[in-house]
């Protein structure tokens, strides 16, 4: 079977991303062996978590975090068969989609306790510099900032700024409009610009 595919150009598949898995291994996954989907979650589990992470942010939501990641990857190898390699979606993006979803229907339902930070705290340590005193000022209150925002607005902004999302993939993933997407972004910057502006007033 491999042979005779590997005669017609047309055959041959596409080599995916570097950051993606390979055609063959992604297939094997698709038909259910267990090393493929291994292979799988190794590859997408670092951004699955990361995305988790910054939407469900704080100590306390750690356990939970693991737990929708988790569930990410069990509704992944449901609806894998069905995954079209063909398709133009990546594999990422798909696998995101269904993390995505799943911390916004987190949030809706409640908001997870975050662990307090203060804007103004100091790094540990009588020597700290003023360079790395700031840069956490800085840090605490963008995390704030994204914190603050609501579910969807919050989705949109990770997976641009932080998942390199095309405007297009992230209309497809939230299942809304290019202009919905758009105007979600500016919305989200603006509070997060915001957020910035007021610790350099309070200094």
């Amino acid at each position: 079977m491999t042979a005779l595919a590997s005669r017609d150009p047309e055959a041959v598949p596409p080599r995916p991303p570097p950051d993606e898995l390979d055609e063959v291994t992604l297939a094997r996954a698709q038909r259910g062996d267990a090393r493929a989907r291994r292979d799988l979650v190794v590859r997408y589990q670092r951004p699955v978590f990361a995305l988790l992470s910054r939407m469900l942010h704080g100590r306390a939501a750690a356990p939970l975090v693991e737990d929708l990641a988790q569930e990410t990857f069990l509704r992944v190898f449901r609806a894998l068969q069905g995954f079209d390699r063909r398709g133009p979606a990546r594999l990422s993006t798909w696998i995101l989609t269904i993390a995505s979803r799943l911390a916004i229907d987190e949030l809706r339902r409640r908001r997870p306790e975050v662990a307090p930070i203060d804007p103004l705290a100091e790094p540990a340590g009588p020597a700290a510099a003023d360079a790395d005193a700031e840069r956490v000022r800085l840090a605490a209150a963008l995390q704030h900032a994204i914190d603050d925002l609501s579910p969807e607005f919050r989705a949109a902004f990770l997976l641009r700024e932080y998942h390199e999302l095309e405007y297009a993939e992230i209309a497809d993933n939230l299942q809304v409009d290019l202009g919905t997407v758009k105007s979600r972004l500016s919305r989200a910057r603006a509070a997060l610009r915001r957020a910035l502006e007021e610790v350099y007033r309070a200094r």
